[in-house]
Formats: structure tokens, C-alpha cells, sequence
């Protein structure tokens, strides 16, 4: 199906051909990109919401702004299509977020207008800044531009690049994009203020007044920049309390404006762009907005899959027989289950509550399971400060975001030595979402990490098994559970609970020559490929570590005795993981054996569905056989080979 634009778009090949179109043709390109995005993401699929809720602020910014000289830095970069499509990638934009397609994300390697590259949130303040201070130290007029939502700025991080951008005296613009989400609603005290500065009538009485006065006020006019500034600030903190907090660090501070206002945002951004310094336009915009489904129920449209642009029906898999929920699931609907058997048990998620699924304990039990906003450090450390008043709690966070709390999980748990549970979602390759989401590095990061107990389960018993153990009283360890996207392998996954015997695997088969060691989900490859292997004669044992610290040495010892052909498979990267710790254990006992090992090669890994990536690196089933037919044919050395 051929998705082809308005008039308008069409036209539009690069930012320089927008410009010349007049002020009055721009509502026509806002229609024609929100419909074009729309046509796209139904049919091919995408996050959604996000990129319809800034479809004016994209055509302003091109308009206004001379990018790529101009750098624009979109924060996260779920709401960049618009970006993307007014850049010269319009007629690639079917191939987002696909296998050797479009990232769906902003990417320094795919265009000299992706400035910078985004996944994780509340970044884009700090590199623009820094963007901006390496033009005033060359001399160059060159503006920065950040575009931040009020959900990442809730991150410590977005508070901290403020702080320095108020006293740095660069000349930069933070553009606050208000839509009182992320990927579910905000929370906190910040939503709160914002909201204040939004609706106070005052406040926006009085701006409207001065604005033509001091907004529009370029150097060496009849009244003096210092003028100007003292006036501004009088008035603000007269009539808005809330406006503080950005002049207390020295930003300017303009807004709130209509986001969706193309004229008003074009006259403002010209005017801004004049005035020198740090300052900030707070904007209000509607997630979603022209599509009324997406505008009513956001999270569910923030990345909905295909569906039907008219009637809003998304495609759901035709289901012929009982399916295996998401890991995600099994850990939300499990956790209410160990609330109810231990009211000790408490859950923590920076931001999403959706994601993980700690949603339905929140929606049973608010008082005992909290979404903290971004802000993965904060996540960590509350945890452990609960943990030390007996709390047993599980803070749930992805595996790629928990990169972020490395510090807070090595002084604030580790070193402590309390039982806080760190359950890590989207565990392993994730897909379309690409490098920026994988879960690459956990195993290596954890696994050198003193008091940490590191596991993974290959199917929906063993994590809820894991989750059980992890709660007992008797278990004064950090507790740390990684798990991967998507669905898990067991339709009836509701099994009674029963301890695992920490750092104990289990022989799932015993074989003949050959021996393979897996470290979670992955062992799930390994068992269709054993059946594959087996009609050709060829008969390997299978070890399920569940445990990569501590790790089974009795498990190790069985089959580094029995065999001497080995192969590990893992979903997290071959360097310092699971195979890495295997290959320990051999050298410190001093067997000889052949080993492969197989999981995320050492290179970044681009976007494409689970399934794709797998095999592309090799650990799939297919690879897993592969592996195993391969080592049959070689003597035994102690060549060890990763791959």
C-alpha cells in the first residue's frame, strides 16, 4: 500500500523548502504532516501519540530555525517523526523502526539533523547546553534548542543541567513541552506546579499585557536589557509564585503558550531567537492531538501497533488457542499475589507502571506500590531506604534504565547489603526500539557487584518462583531478577509458589557429547533446538543455570566432567556475562573443554523485531544448532571461541 502526502509535504525535501511557503500555508502542512503520520504508524506501526502532540512545534522550529546549523535536540525522541519527515526522510519513513530501516529514534549517524542521539529521557537540556557553549567558545551564531517534556523533567538530570545552564551564560533555549504525560500520566510535585503556571488567570492576564513589551525587546532599544530583566521578574513574581523556580536559576522564563497555535509559535520562537541567553518557553500541547482516540486514552495510543485510522480498532494476533502472557504481566498479577501473602511486600517503578505492569498492584494497593516519575536513582535509593525499615521491595526497572542507577545499586544497596529486589524488564535484545532499549549489559554490570545474588528464569514459573524466594525473610541479599520482553512460553503460567535454593540450577536433560549451558529465557532456544538436533543423531544435555551469581559450581562440575564440548547461550553481551563466568569457573578448576559462546555480540546491535536480531546473532535456535554441529565436527582443544 502506497502512503503518498498532501500537496504541501510533498514538496517539503528539506527545511529550507518550507521556508518558502508563507505563514498561512503552514496550518495546511501541520494538517497534511499529522494525517501523513497517522497513514504511516496505522499501517507500519511506531509510537504514536508522542509525534502528533508536536507536529506544530516541528514545522515552527524548521521554520523559524536555520537547522542543521541551528542544532535541535528533541529529548527521548518518541514525538521526532515530525522532525524526521520535514528532514529529507519523508519517503523513508515507511521503513521505521524496521529491520535496516529508519531508527525511531533521533540518530547522529542517520542525519546531520539528528543532533544528537536520544533513547533514555532528560538528556537533551545538558546536550544542548553543551552545544551551546562550544558555539559562544568558537564564536559562532549557531542557536541550540532543547525539547523536553514535562515527564522527563522530573529526572534529576534536567534539574541539573538548569542549574549550570543559568549561570553558564550561554545562549540556548529550553522548550517545555506541558502535556501532563510521558508514557503514562506524570506524577509529583512538578506536575503540580506546572499546572499552577498553566491556569493561573493572573499570571496570564498580566504575560499577555507585557509580553509585546519585554518579550519582543532586541539589545539597544530604549529600554535596557537590565531594565527589561528587573521589570520581567518584578512582574512574575508578583503575579505567579510558580514562575520562580526557572528565574531562581537564572533562566528567563516565557509562556505558557497554545503549543498547537502555529502563528503563535512562529512569532514567538522569532522572538526568542533574538533574545540572547538561557531561557525556557513552556508550551501546552495534547498528546495525541487530531487523532480524538489517541487524545482520550494516551497511554494506550502512546504505541498502540497497527490499527484501523478510522475506526481506531487495533489489530490484535487472531488467537486459535490459549497464549503465554508477557513476563511483564506475570510479574504485575504475581506481585499482588505476594502482597496479599506478605504485607511487607511493596513495589517501586520510575515511570512506568504500565510497561512493567505494576500497575494492577497500584491499582489494588496504592498505598503500597508508587510510581516515582523518571528518576531511576531516586527509584533505587527509595528502595533501599524502605528496605531498611523492613520492607521487602521490588523496584522494577528496565535493564537499559537501570544503567542509570549503577552508583545508587553499588553504595545504596549493594554495600549495605539490603534485600531490595531489582527486577529488570526488557532484559536482552528488545527489538524495534534498538540500542538505545537493548538490555545488553546487566549481567557483566551486576555480576561484578559483591552481595548481589543475579538471576534469570527460562519461563513464567520459574520468575514467579524467583519472585517467591526473593521475598522470604531468610533471603538478606539483593535480589536481582532480569527477564525479557514479550511473551514467556506457559499458557497456564499460575503455578503454586515454591522456593528456589539460591545459586542451585536444575539439569533439565542429560546427553551425549555435547552440553549446553543456559542463562535464562534463552534456554528455551536451546530446547527447540535439541529437538531439531536430535533427528539428526546428534543428542546434547541441557543445564539451566537460573543463577549467574552465585553460580551452580555443582551444576559446572557435572558437566565440565561429563563433557568437554560446550556450548552457553544468554541474552546479554558475550563479553563479562554468562559465558564469561562459565569460562572462570574452567580456568579455575583447571578443566579443558571446547566452548562457544553465544549471546549479543561486542557491538551495538541496531533495531529490528526479537526475532530478527536473534538470529542475526546467532542465538536463536537455529544458531544454538548451529553451534552444536559445529563443535561435533572439531577435536577437543582448549580453543575457546565467542561467537
Amino acid at each position: 500500500m502506497e502512503i503518498k502526502p498532501g500537496k504541501l509535504l510533498g514538496q517539503i525535501n528539506h527545511p529550507d523548502d518550507l521556508k518558502k511557503l508563507s505563514r498561512e500555508q503552514l496550518h495546511a502542512v501541520c494538517d497534511e504532516l499529522r494525517q501523513f503520520i497517522i497513514d504511516v504508524v496505522s499501517v507500519h506501526g511506531g509510537h504514536f501519540a508522542a509525534s502528533l502532540g508536536v507536529v506544530e512545534l516541528s514545522v515552527a522550529l524548521h521554520y523559524v530555525y536555520n537547522t542543521p546549523y541551528d542544532q535541535l535536540v528533541w529529548d527521548v525522541g518518541h514525538q521526532a517523526y515530525g522532525h524526521k519527515i520535514l528532514t529529507g526522510r519523508r519517503d523513508q519513513f515507511v521503513t521505521n523502526r524496521k529491520y535496516k530501516g529508519l531508527s525511531g529514534f533521533p540518530k547522529r549517524s542517520e542525519s546531520e539533523f539528528d543532533t544528537f542521539g536520544v533513547g533514555h529521557s532528560s538528556t537533551s537540556i545538558s546536550a544542548a547546553l553543551g552545544m551551546a557553549m562550544a558555539a559562544k567558545y568558537k564564536g559562532e551564531d549557531r542557536k541550540s534548542v532543547a525539547i523536553i517534556g514535562d515527564g522527563s523533567m522530573t529526572a534529576g538530570m534536567a534539574f541539573e543541567a538548569m542549574n549550570h545552564a543559568g549561570v553558564a551564560d550561554s545562549d540556548m533555549l529550553i522548550i517545555l513541552n506541558d502535556n501532563c504525560m510521558s508514557i503514562d500520566p506524570n506524577v509529583g510535585a512538578l506536575k503540580e506546579y506546572l499546572t499552577d503556571i498553566s491556569t493561573s488567570p493572573t499570571y496570564n492576564k498580566v504575560r499577555d499585557e507585557v509580553w509585546n513589551l519585554l518579550g519582543k525587546l532586541p539589545v539597544g532599544k530604549n529600554l535596557s536589557r537590565d531594565l527589561a530583566s528587573k521589570l520581567e521578574a518584578s512582574v512574575k513574581g508578583v503575579v505567579s509564585k510558580s514562575s520562580n523556580l526557572f528565574e531562581a536559576l537564572k533562566i528567563r522564563y516565557f509562556g505558557p503558550i497554545d503549543g498547537h497555535n502555529i502563528t503563535k509559535l512562529v512569532d514567538t520562537l522569532k522572538d526568542l531567537r533574538e533574545i540572547p541567553g538561557p531561557k525556557l518557553l513552556h508550551i501546552i500541547t495534547t498528546k495525541g492531538k487530531g487523532y480524538a482516540l489517541a487524545e482520550k486514552d494516551q497511554t494506550k495510543w502512546h504505541a498502540p501497533g497497527l490499527f484501523d485510522k478510522v475506526t481506531g480498532e487495533i489489530y490484535k494476533k487472531k488467537i486459535d488457542a490459549p497464549q503465554p502472557p508477557k513476563y511483564q504481566d506475570v510479574f504485575g498479577h504475581t506481585m499482588i499475589e505476594l502482597a496479599e501473602l506478605n504485607d511487607k511486600v511493596m513495589g517501586v517503578t520510575p515511570a512506568m507502571p504500565s510497561g512493567s505492569s505494576l500497575k494492577f498492584m497500584m491499582e489494588k494497593m496504592p498505598h503500597r506500590a508508587f510510581d516515582v516519575g523518571i528518576c531511576e536513582q531516586h527509584a533505587v535509593t527509595l528502595s533501599a531506604g524502605l528496605a531498611t525499615q523492613g520492607m521487602r521491595v521490588f523496584c522494577n526497572i528496565y535493564s537499559s534504565f537501570m544503567q542509570r542507577a549503577y552508583d545508587q545499586v553499588v553504595h545504596d544497596v549493594a554495600i549495605q547489603k539490603l534485600p531490595v529486589v531489582l527486577c529488570l524488564d526488557r532484559a536482552g535484545l528488545v527489538g524495534e526500539d534498538g540500542p538505545t532499549h537493548h538490555g545488553c549489559y546487566d549481567i557483566p554490570y551486576f555480576r561484578c557487584i559483591p552481595n548481589l545474588i543475579v538471576s534469570a528464569p527460562m519461563n513464567e514459573q520459574e520468575l514467579r518462583n524467583l519472585m517467591y524466594t526473593a521475598q522470604l525473610e531468610k533471603t538478606n541479599y539483593p535480589f536481582v531478577i532480569r527477564y525479557p520482553r514479550g511473551e514467556g512460553v506457559m499458557p497456564e503460567w499460575r503455578t503454586a509458589f515454591e522456593e528456589v535454593e539460591i545459586g542451585k540450577g536444575r539439569k533439565i536433560k542429560d546427553g551425549r557429547d555435547v552440553a549446553i549451558l543456559s542463562f535464562g529465557h534463552p534456554g528455551n532456544f536451546a530446547t527447540t533446538a535439541i529437538r531439531e538436533l536430535r533427528t539428526e543423531g546428534i543428542d546434547p544435555a541441557h543445564y539451566d543455570l537460573r543463577f549467574v551469581k552465585p553460580i551452580d559450581e555443582d551444576l559446572l562440575h557435572e558437566a565440565f566432567g561429563k563433557y568437554h564440548k560446550i556450548v552457553t547461550v544468554e541474552d546479554g553481551t558475550i563479553v563479562g556475562g554468562f559465558g564469561s563466568a562459565v569460562l572462570e569457573f574452567m580456568n579455575k578448576y583447571g578443566y579443558k573443554a571446547d566452548v562457544t559462546i553465544l549471546g549479543i555480540p561486542d557491538r551495538l546491535v541496531e533495531h529490528g523485531t526479537p526475532k530478527e536480531l536473534h538470529r542475526e546473532c546467532n542465538y536463536d535456535a537455529q544458531g544454538i544448532a548451529d553451534a552444536v554441529r559445529s563443535l561435533m565436527k572439531e577435536t577437543v582443544s582448549t580453543t575457546v571461541l565467542l561467537g
